[in-house]
Parts: C-alpha cells; structure tokens; sequence
C-alpha cells in the first residue's frame, strides 16, 4: 500500500490499528516504510548527534522505528507532532546508552570542530534559501579558506549562530531538522543562519579572503 501521501498522524495511526496483527503485517510495514522514508535521517542525526557513533546511532535508528510500533496506541498528536515525538524517543534512547557508558548527557551541546577533528570543509552543501552572495561564500569557503581561518571568524559568533552553522554545515542536517532537535520555530533558525552567514561574509570581506563583487 502507498503512504506516501497520508499524512504523519496518520501513519501513526496506521501503525497503532496494525501491530500485532497477523493479517495486518503488509501494511504496518509499508506504513513504518513510509514513516522511516520521512524521518529516518532525522533519527539518525539526533543519535549520532548525541552519541557520535556511527555503528549505534543506526542501530538506535532501527530501535527507535521498532518503539513506534510498540508505542503508537499511546502518541497524542495533540500533544506533540510525529517529528517531535520522534526526536523524543531517540534523545532517551541515546541517553539510556550514554547512562549505560557512564557518559554525562549534555544537553543539545554543540562544538566547533577542533584542529584534529574529522570533521571537513566539504561536506559544506549550502541551504535552501541562501542568496546569491551566500553561495559565493560558501564556494570561497570551499575552495580557499584554511580551517584556521574558519575556526578564527567562527569563534566570535555568538553560541546560538555556532551552533547551527556547527548542525548544518558539518551534521549535514536541513534547517527544518535543527529546528526540531533544538525545539525552536524554523523562522528562528533561519534568522541565526543568515545572521552568520551575513558575519562570516563581513569578516572574510575584511581579510581581503573574498571579493566584494
């Protein structure tokens, strides 16, 4: 059966009526399908995010879709979108396995990359709504600037706008996914976006680093 267009709450929904039973098989797994198509890198981000495991944020992935098949009956969409509850699921689930480490959870704690970190200037892919004079940066970014450098003008953003260049940029998450982690309006996260980016643009116009043109 094709999901693809029914909407979150309803897939929910779909799944809550669907386990468990025998006949019912076909469609909760096109129904979880469908979840999983919509919200599975979502997942993913959050576990790695808080984990930095490649091997079990996937499995806390797998875990999480297996949870809402078990936890359906209970999601409230008045209560809270699919997203959301989501996001939910996978934070304790990542905190469970930290606890089970014996790691100390701090809470949506984002880092510049340090000078031997694994993360690269490369993976930076733009956003949607960036303007003309953005993407301009971001292929100068690309192709000229030493990650000193970057490190240097970054450093003197405020933590908000750091932190979602940090999810962006180098967790490859849209916009509307650190919105949700973050649990802030997307209009907010696009401002901080575009405030960056407008500094980062100043400060390099200053450095000589990119053109003004």
């Amino acid at each position: 059966m094709d999901f693809s267009a029914v909407d979150d709450a309803a897939l929910v929904v779909v799944i809550a009526r669907s386990f468990g039973k025998a006949d019912a098989e076909s469609t909760l797994n096109d129904a979880v399908g469908a979840l999983y198509e919509r919200y599975g890198r979502l997942v993913y981000s959050v576990a790695f995010h808080m984990l930095g495991d490649i091997e079990t944020a996937e499995e806390i992935t797998q875990d999480v879709f297996v949870r809402v098949c078990t936890g359906a009956d209970g999601y409230r969409s008045q209560l809270a979108k699919v997203s959301t509850w989501l996001v939910s699921i996978t934070r304790h689930r990542a905190i469970d396995e930290l606890r089970r480490r014996k790691v100390r959870p701090e809470k949506e704690q984002v880092d510049w990359p340090d000078e031997n970190g694994d993360d690269r200037l490369d993976v930076l892919d733009g956003l949607a709504d960036m303007d003309g004079a953005e993407r301009s940066l971001e292929r100068s970014v690309e192709s000229t600037l030493h990650e000193q450098v970057v490190r240097q003008v970054v450093a003197l953003l405020p933590e908000d706008q750091r932190q979602v260049l940090r999810l962006a940029y180098f967790k490859g998450m849209s916009q509307s996914e650190i919105a949700t982690l973050l649990g802030e309006p997307l209009g907010t996260i696009k401002s901080r976006v575009r405030l960056a980016m407008v500094k980062l643009r100043d400060s390099f116009l200053e450095r000589g680093i990119i053109d003004a043109g």
